[in-house]
């Protein structure tokens, strides 16, 4: 009987009614949240050190020759990098008319704008790789090429390799 009373007197008491309304709501609240929360992604913890594999990898082909063309590609490999950030490979390999945006002093018209672009691109790790059988219809050496460009024999093989390891291709 005592122990009934205290209990009673425990649980009328005016603080205590006030901390398990507090107490109530803050589960409450807790719940709501819970209920509402979209799940977080599972978060990859581990470490990559550069020039290691990323999950993401695409290639473009990169063949035309007219400003529209380039800003839709460059457009779209910047998306690729601020939507992957580091967890994307790039590469963008350049045949026909769109090595120019590769060369020094290009014979066909290439804004100026588009050749900062293409060397920011390169800075923020994405590979310009042009085609060799190109180069040599056109006479054009590795002078004749920005300094980061790589040079590949045949871009269509390089384009063949570069799937075959697992890149997505992409073609306008």
């Amino acid at each position: 009987m005592r122990n009934a009373r205290f209990l009673i007197r425990l649980a009328t008491h005016p603080f205590n009614q006030v901390r398990r309304r507090f107490l109530g709501r803050l589960f409450a609240a807790g719940g709501l949240a819970a209920a509402y929360a979209t799940p977080l992604k599972a978060q990859d913890n581990s470490l990559r050190f550069p020039g290691e594999n990323p999950p993401n990898k695409v290639v473009y082909q990169f063949n035309k020759g007219d400003a529209e063309y380039h800003n839709s590609v460059l457009f779209s490999v910047g998306a690729m990098l601020r939507k992957y950030t580091d967890d994307v490979a790039i590469a963008v390999v350049c045949i026909g008319p769109g090595l120019q945006i590769l060369t020094k002093n290009p014979t066909r018209p290439v804004a100026k704008e588009i050749q900062e672009r293409v060397s920011s691109l390169n800075q923020y790790g994405v590979k310009f790789i042009a085609c060799g059988n190109t180069m040599k219809s056109l006479k054009l050496t590795a002078e004749d090429l920005v300094p980061f460009a790589e040079i590949t024999e045949v871009g269509a093989a390089a384009l063949m390799e570069l799937q075959q390891k697992g890149y997505a291709y992409i073609s306008w």
